[in-house]
């Protein structure tokens, strides 16, 4: 019964995302344009994609986000964690205030570090209000910084789920190994970092995963903070996908980048799954 009841999810599964998956990277060779059709061109959509400015700049502003979001937010939450993992007072309450970041979507998350970072009435007009008036922070209107500016939201909005991910691994820790590693005159330091970290690798895996996935569909938080400026500095691969599906109505340039993307993400989940799966089949 179990297996009955779980058809329509496979169905589901096989149809829309392995179907859907497949009728995109088909398409990406065709010359569609308003509408879906037919007619092969071969690579000239890829060729196209990748002579084009608007990608290329899409492209490095994902790496850069998607590095600097993956360190920082693994280091924030697993040190967040590891505080709250110390037993301190009101750690009920520390935990709700780091955690409701993630509870509001990435366009509030947006428009509310717009305002944090305008130099109008933000973080640059409450420092100079104190007497500093040569300070200057303003990242989401210079095109050399804005990237960052988008960084810190989502590492603010992100960095609680991680936090929850990993106190939880830390509270599965058996509490004799802290009582052995006290007793061998370890520090705490180093009893994380070679004991603790390496027991907790399938919480870290989950953990970018999850990041890694936030990382690859980033749109709605540009849109709201920036909407792609100043110029197209902060452009990103989603919304590069979104522009020409809909708004340019050119489905097969948006199905090329939309392979793209998916090809980003093969690249790294492959080679995870067969380390992953394929070791422990060999051992």
């Amino acid at each position: 019964m179990a297996k009955i009841a779980s058809i329509p999810m496979i169905l589901t599964a096989l149809v829309v995302f392995v179907g859907g998956t497949a009728w995109t990277v088909v398409y990406s060779f065709t010359g569609s344009r308003m509408l879906p059709k037919t007619k092969w061109v071969g690579f000239d959509q890829y060729e196209r994609l990748w002579d084009t400015d608007r990608w290329i700049i899409s492209v490095k502003n994902l790496a850069i986000y998607g590095f600097c979001s993956m360190v920082l937010t693994l280091l924030i939450g697993f040190c967040l964690a590891a505080c709250l993992d110390r037993k301190i007072r009101f750690e009920g309450a520390f935990r709700t205030i780091f955690l409701y970041p993630f509870a509001l979507s990435f366009v509030v998350t947006g428009l509310a570090w717009q305002w944090i970072l305008n130099p109008d009435f933000g973080i640059e007009k409450v420092v100079r209000g104190w007497g500093w008036e040569s300070f200057a922070f303003n990242p989401l209107n210079d095109p050399n910084t804005v990237i960052y500016g988008l960084l810190i939201a989502g590492i603010w909005q992100g960095s609680g789920l991680i936090m929850c991910i990993m106190l939880a691994g830390l509270r599965g820790i058996d509490e004799d190994i802290w009582k052995a590693a006290r007793v061998d005159g370890i520090g705490t330091v180093k009893t994380y970092v070679t004991v603790i970290i390496p027991m907790m690798r399938p919480v870290f895996v989950t953990a970018l995963v999850l990041i890694a996935s936030g990382i690859i569909k980033l749109y709605d938080l540009v849109v709201a903070q920036t909407g792609g400026g100043p110029g197209l500095s902060s452009e990103v691969p989603a919304k590069y996908v979104i522009e020409y599906m809909f708004r340019a109505q050119n489905l097969g340039q948006g199905f090329a980048a939309s392979t793209m993307m998916l090809c980003s993400v093969m690249v790294i989940l492959i080679p995870w799954a067969y380390l992953e799966f394929g070791g422990r089949k060999r051992g």
